[in-house]
């Protein structure tokens, strides 16, 4: 009877430790509601400003022309704009202040836009400023695309010691032919250790904890997510921005965060 009680309790110690272990989806939003992205999980970006890189886009709130969900999917769409001081709309929506992680695998399964000056982003900025301005609490882009190079994606972080205002940001890219065509899943999964970027669950590059001090490794606070597209820009405007090709649109399909990668 003994040993019986003893086999037991090992099956439950074994199981607990197991379900443990297992992957939890902490966060999602699966866009199941028709009109304009839920304020409950969204705020938005407002302006024209350039946003510290040039852009020409202003970023539009509660319009269903820049941002709405239909068919279960939320679209961010870019347009032309002549009413505009410089000739776009767009928009960029955020979990500040809603939603934010420390650490976690977030996965967000999109379709990006196509042409010259298009520049769609899937990113993360912390939600507190603890080491001054920018990029001095870190900044991490999942997902970067700009149209002049069509299908070549980017995954890169940025940091006081490594960014590209001095030419030392981390990051690595990786080709997607049918970028525009297809939904592909764009993560990352972000530990103590390191944060590894993946396409589609492979993964393509990896950037590791140094364990030097916050202008090296900001990234253990917690930071929201952003998705918007941008016009033109620093980058996205290298080599102009098209006229022939808008309204072009980022469609996402969800947006999945879990406490460690499924």
């Amino acid at each position: 009877m003994k040993a019986l009680y003893i086999q037991l309790f090992l099956l439950i110690a074994f199981s607990c430790c197991s379900y443990g272990q297992q992957a939890r989806l902490i966060w999602s939003e699966e866009f199941s509601e028709e009109g304009l992205p839920d304020p409950t999980y969204w705020v938005y970006d407002v302006g024209d400003h350039g946003w510290g890189n040039d852009e020409l886009q202003y970023y539009t709130q509660n319009d269903l022309k820049n941002s709405r969900v239909e068919n279960g999917k939320l679209v961010l769409e870019a347009h032309a704009d002549s009413s505009q001081a410089k000739g776009y709309t767009s928009a960029r929506l955020l979990t500040r202040e809603l939603a934010a992680w420390k650490y976690g695998y977030i996965e967000v399964k999109a379709r990006l836009p196509q042409g010259r000056g298009t520049w769609p982003a899937i990113w993360m900025l912390p939600e507190e400023n603890n080491h001054g301005g920018w990029p001095k609490n870190g900044e991490i882009d999942i997902m970067e695309h700009v149209g002049y190079e069509p299908g070549k994606v980017h995954g890169t972080v940025h940091t006081e010691a490594y960014n590209h205002k001095i030419g030392t940001q981390q990051g690595d890219f990786v080709q997607v032919p049918d970028f525009d065509t297809n939904y592909h899943n764009y993560a990352i999964d972000w530990t103590e250790e390191k944060i590894d970027f993946l396409l589609d669950g492979d993964i393509y590059f990896t950037f590791h904890n140094s364990k030097g001090d916050y202008k090296e490794w900001p990234f253990d606070q917690p930071f929201h997510l952003i998705l918007n597209i941008a016009v033109g820009g620093g980058w996205g405007g290298q080599q102009g921005v098209a006229t022939d090709i808008w309204p072009q649109r980022m469609e996402v399909d969800y947006v999945r965060v879990y406490n460690k990668k499924p």
